[in-house]
């Protein structure tokens, strides 16, 4: 954490470490990861409740402050499957219990947030009935699982009544980050209290990322000061319209997104832009206008009327490929986005993305190379020059390439991998060291 605020932050640098000041790993990894240090490694389960594991002595020795409070509860629940929302909210009534409310996150050496001072947007969930139906559910998951025990009876519950434990999960659910591994897959829920003083821009100056549990924020612009007014990461997928985009931080979040990117009609067009009828002009067109803005060649009522089939066919193949992407789905809508669809149409490049990690799920590893270095100028275009998932992107490509043998082209997505990586993880982290710098060494190595 930087101790002036006043000094010049560069690209790259770390503005806050910081541990949650509660988490959980998520149910369907709980036979897989640690509930500690949530590592993917071999587990044995907790002795008395067999809902958690762990990796070693050490992680169950760590994680008992918490556990102690929770393990009778989780005992009590098995067979059943605790909702990932209740488990949470579990813990944040015991960690509130147990002194919780006095604990501060830092964000700067001086400047620090309680719990309590997290927005619980009580007012907006009260009148939101999915929320209240939620809120509802889990109040009885709780109410049975926490259930305290006298002596052969029930003597109460530790479960706060219905309007503390709305404030509770208000704050829960507009405050907690979904904690990702290296490859960016969600594998835990957590909330961590400093970090919550960063608000939400479409186009963000700084990128939250993880190791283990401990959450890191990187700038990724030139910021000429450490301004926590001034500095925004992403809440949400940015590989959306604006109108997705707002509507899921209306639903989200509460609010309504009024950056740039959002207000500008130009980025929703440039988003589900048509390809130019004249083969030689690469330009976006607005299939609502008469002709290309650019050369000037008409839109058609065929190309209207085929590009309103291709972009209805192609939303609702994305939508049921939401859990499992399917190769040959892909393929029938790529091929129908030919001479239709501009390549920077975002519908086109959601699809280039869920064909790509379908080829490298059934091992077609040629057909991923090219489909992945189509997605690249679409990563970088909407999720920004120094985005996480353009550093992975590069990276998958760089493994694909060296296992293919094509050595240069193998190093040369590494390297850039590693620039933009360097930037949003830091050049320490387990990523770099332990997976990037490896597959480097390798490909300069069979260079020779």
């Amino acid at each position: 954490m930087e101790s002036s605020s006043k000094l010049a932050i560069k690209r790259g640098t770390r503005i806050l470490t910081e541990k949650p000041f509660a988490y959980v790993l998520k149910s369907k990894y709980r036979l897989e990861r640690c509930d500690n240090c949530l590592e993917a490694t071999k587990v044995l389960k907790c002795s008395n409740c067999r809902y958690v594991s762990y990796c070693n002595r050490s992680c169950q020795q760590q994680a008992w402050s918490i556990h102690k409070h929770e393990c009778l509860f989780l005992k009590r629940a098995l067979p059943r499957i605790v909702p990932d929302a209740a488990r949470m909210l579990c813990r944040l009534i015991l960690r509130l219990e147990h002194g919780g409310d006095l604990e501060r996150g830092y964000y700067t050496e001086h400047g620090s947030r309680k719990f309590r001072d997290l927005m619980s947007h009580y007012a907006e969930i009260k009148n939101d009935p999915k929320r209240i139906e939620h809120l509802e559910s889990l109040h009885a998951v709780l109410t049975d699982m926490m259930a305290e025990s006298g002596k052969g009876s029930l003597t109460g519950s530790l479960v706060p009544n219905m309007n503390e434990l709305m404030s509770i999960y208000g704050r829960l659910i507009t405050n907690g980050f979904n904690i990702l591994d290296a490859e960016m897959n969600s594998i835990a829920t957590g909330i961590y209290l400093g970090v919550s003083i960063t608000d939400h821009s479409c186009q963000p100056n700084a990128v939250a990322t993880f190791e283990g549990n401990e959450l890191h924020v990187h700038a990724i612009e030139d910021l000429p000061c450490l301004d926590w007014s001034k500095i925004y990461i992403s809440y949400i997928d940015l590989l959306n319209t604006p109108e997705q985009r707002r509507a899921d931080l209306k639903e989200h979040y509460y609010f309504l997104c009024v950056c740039s990117k959002c207000i500008d009609p130009q980025e929703m067009h440039e988003m589900t832009a048509a390809v130019c009828p004249n083969g030689s002009c690469d330009a976006s067109v607005n299939i609502q206008l008469d002709k290309c803005e650019s050369c000037g060649t008409p839109v058609s009522e065929q190309l209207r009327t085929d590009y309103s089939e291709v972009m209805a066919l192609t939303q609702s193949s994305l939508d049921s490929m939401k859990e499992v992407a399917y190769l040959d789905v892909c393929k029938v809508c790529l091929a129908k986005h030919r001479g239709i669809l501009h390549p920077l149409n975002v519908w086109h490049v959601k699809t280039l993305d869920a064909a790509f990690e379908a080829s490298i799920q059934v091992g077609k590893w040629t057909e991923a190379l090219d489909y992945g270095r189509q997605l690249l100028p679409g990563f970088a275009k909407y999720h920004g020059e120094w985005n996480p998932l353009l550093g992975l992107l590069q990276l998958k490509l760089g493994k694909i390439e060296l296992y293919e043998r094509n050595y240069k082209q193998a190093l040369q997505h590494l390297q850039e991998a590693q620039r933009i990586l360097n930037v949003t993880h830091g050049r320490d982290h387990r990523l770099l060291l332990e997976q990037l710098r490896p597959l480097m060494l390798q490909a300069k190595h069979e260079m020779r």
